[in-house]
């Protein structure tokens, strides 16, 4: 299977670089390009449809190892990479459609919300098993099953897309977590989500290639959209067949995006502002605030996602044992440097540091008691 893995990985990447270029040359053909205005970093015309060069590099990749591997797959894992492939399939589509028609977002979250439906109900994919943290593992009735899935699917999909700000952002913080997805599939031995995710992996690091600063082609919707549906799916329904799932494990592994939308909802609402309309609050835009470049920041946030993906790691080895110790220790680690950057950075807001200025306040107390002693 080594050997598999490899070969997929090696064609993926391949057909990626070599069908990134084609798609750029199509994306300037039909007019899927972005224009630069005052929320955008980019100063010239840029192709979009980038995400239809990974889409294709993986299916094309998949085919062929499904086409020298035959039957290899359980019925069960069959239905999975059916509801993987079809939804992946409506989700590109929509998002290449936006790309080049700008499509309203009502109408694009109505079909994000078919799409998770289709997945849902026409395969029966569902979270069935959860280990929940300093609980045994319990089994999700429908009713609570089928519209969390629903919700986590579109939620997913659409946090990548809120971070694809600065190139090879939103790519390289999709690989790092497909990568973390593919370690865990390994240490669980889930044969099916290490080779999809493998086969991801290669395609966006080809990708990448082109999309790293400064950026030849942007991913567009149709990346951003099917790399977050990709993610919602790997990350948590993947690992049903082992009915070894935490609560907290998917949320880990999309904690940059996660956690930079869950900022960005606190900061409109306390600025009392709409909570879907754009601002330039998010971490990226903060982090080139205070004075990194372009590379540095993207570098900056790939370093967050990978210590995203360790915790990660760590918590769902810790759920295999039912270590409860180790997913007390990650949740309070993971909330104090969320806390701890989110106030440093600014992405709440300036003058919003509550645990800064009480951990201030102390240090100068502990210093007025030393003073008069």
């Amino acid at each position: 299977m080594w050997m598999i893995y490899t070969i997929g990985f090696i064609v993926a990447l391949g057909l990626s670089l070599a069908l990134t270029p084609l798609v750029k040359k199509f994306a300037f053909k039909v007019g899927a390009v972005d224009v630069p205005n005052a929320r955008k970093v980019h100063t010239k015309i840029m192709p979009r449809l980038g995400g239809l060069g990974i889409y294709l590099s993986f299916i094309v990749a998949f085919l062929l190892i499904v086409w020298f591997v035959p039957d290899s797959f359980s019925a069960r894992e069959v239905n999975f990479i059916k509801a993987f492939l079809v939804g992946g399939t409506m989700t590109v589509l929509l998002g290449a459609l936006d790309d080049r028609f700008d499509l309203p977002a009502k109408l694009k979250f109505v079909v994000q919300i078919a799409t998770a439906c289709v997945v849902v109900f026409g395969f029966d994919v569902r979270l069935e098993f959860a280990n929940i943290p300093f609980h045994t593992y319990a089994s999700i009735e429908s009713w609570i099953a089928i519209p969390f899935t629903i919700l986590w699917i579109v939620g997913v999909t659409n946090a990548i897309n809120l971070i694809d700000g600065l190139d090879g952002l939103a790519a390289g913080v999709s690989g790092i977590a497909i990568a973390t997805i593919a370690v865990m599939a390994f240490i669980m031995g889930n044969v099916v989500v290490a080779l999809m995710s493998l086969l991801l992996l290669g395609s966006i690091l080809g990708f990448l290639h082109f999309n790293f600063h400064p950026a030849k082609i942007f991913m567009g919707d149709s990346g951003a959209l099917f790399l977050g549906f990709c993610l919602a799916l790997l990350s948590l329904l993947g690992f049903k067949q082992v009915a070894i799932v935490s609560f907290l494990t998917p949320l880990i592994l999309i904690g940059v995006p996660l956690s930079d939308t869950m900022f960005a909802i606190i900061r409109r609402w306390m600025q009392k502002k709409p909570i879907f309309s754009p601002d330039k609050g998010h971490l990226h835009h903060c982090l080139r605030e205070l004075g990194f470049s372009h590379r540095q920041t993207v570098l900056i946030i790939y370093g967050i996602a990978a210590f995203f993906g360790v915790l990660a790691v760590i918590q769902s080895s810790a759920a295999v044992y039912n270590a409860n110790w180790v997913t007390f220790v990650v949740i309070c680690v993971m909330v104090f440097f969320l806390q701890i950057g989110a106030e440093v950075i600014g992405l709440i807001g300036k003058t919003k540091r509550p645990v800064l200025d009480f951990l201030a306040r102390l240090r100068m107390k502990v210093g007025e008691e030393r003073g008069s002693k």
